[in-house]
């Protein structure tokens, strides 16, 4: 049998405090060029989580994107999705909203409650340049449509995309070929996650105590795991109970050119789509 040869941490993030849409409150982790050329096909991943309403409640009214995909991910919290495609669907604890965002959409994401906590993740998954203009799609997926497996030291692994143990997540994607897991691990008990080999990848710690190859951190952080020749994947040591995202792609090596909700391959494309928003073509 070939031996496991483990991704290392290339570098640890803590994340910058930021808000966006009417005010939301909200830690964000991989934004600009550089970690988006590092870490393609990748283009944002936000962190929140708050138990004040008044952190959370303003939502995030309508807004466009072209040019990729948002996967939202609820761990706490109800939030209502509206797009100008008709679609509609609630967001609920644990449950998942994959959006194809293609030539151009226009959607709100609003809590539906006044108290409690609203925790959760939003991901930017790039297209590959022949899917820019492609026609905009949404799917949304309850907690117990997600598929989860145990291991026999207790760990439990919610599939969201790609493959796990053998497990199929429930969404798939050509192109990008992406992993994207949530991981809870109990203290004291080592886990191997399998990546394709030439894959970027990276885990956001969002829980407890960990360490990679003798490298320990603690949450929150997110971990960017090199990219070595050969690397099976990546072996995870838990020190303490703790819960984390595995996150990986097949990088499209393509020019990246952004302009807040709409990212393309060059200006003049960027040039497009704002005229075609401000012209009421989008959506």
């Amino acid at each position: 049998m070939r031996h496991f040869l483990s991704r290392r941490i290339e570098q640890v993030l803590s994340g910058r405090a930021t808000s966006d849409g009417a005010g939301v409150s909200l830690t964000r982790y991989l934004y600009g060029p550089q970690l988006q050329q590092r870490l393609d096909p990748f283009l944002m991943l936000d962190a929140f989580g708050s138990d004040d309403p008044d952190q959370y409640i303003a939502g995030f009214p309508d807004h466009p994107h072209r040019g990729f995909e948002t996967i939202t991910y609820m761990l706490e919290g109800r939030m209502l999705h509206r797009d100008s495609a008709g679609n509609q669907g609630l967001l609920d604890s644990g449950g998942l909203q994959w959006m194809c965002a293609g030539k151009g959409v226009i959607h709100s994401e609003m809590p539906q409650q006044v108290a409690g906590r609203m925790e959760g993740f939003q991901l930017w998954l790039n297209l590959p340049a022949s899917d820019k203009l492609c026609e905009p799609w949404y799917q949304d997926i309850a907690a117990e449509h997600i598929p989860t497996l145990t291991t026999d030291s207790g760990c439990r692994i919610h599939v969201v995309a790609g493959h796990s143990q053998g497990v199929a997540g429930c969404i798939q994607r050509p192109h990008t070929e992406p992993l994207y897991l949530d991981v809870e691990q109990p203290a004291n008990s080592p886990l191997q996650h399998a990546i394709v080999s030439g894959h970027n990848a990276f885990i956001l710690l969002y829980r407890g105590r960990l360490s990679i190859d003798g490298h320990a951190v603690a949450a929150p952080a997110m971990l960017i795991l090199d990219n070595p020749q050969d690397s099976s994947g990546v072996e995870i040591e838990a020190h303490s109970d703790c819960r984390y995202l595995v996150v990986a792609g097949q990088p499209l090596n393509e020019p990246i050119e952004q302009h807040g909700p709409f990212v393309m391959n060059s200006k003049e494309q960027i040039y497009q789509a704002i005229q075609d928003f401000r012209n009421g073509l989008m959506g």
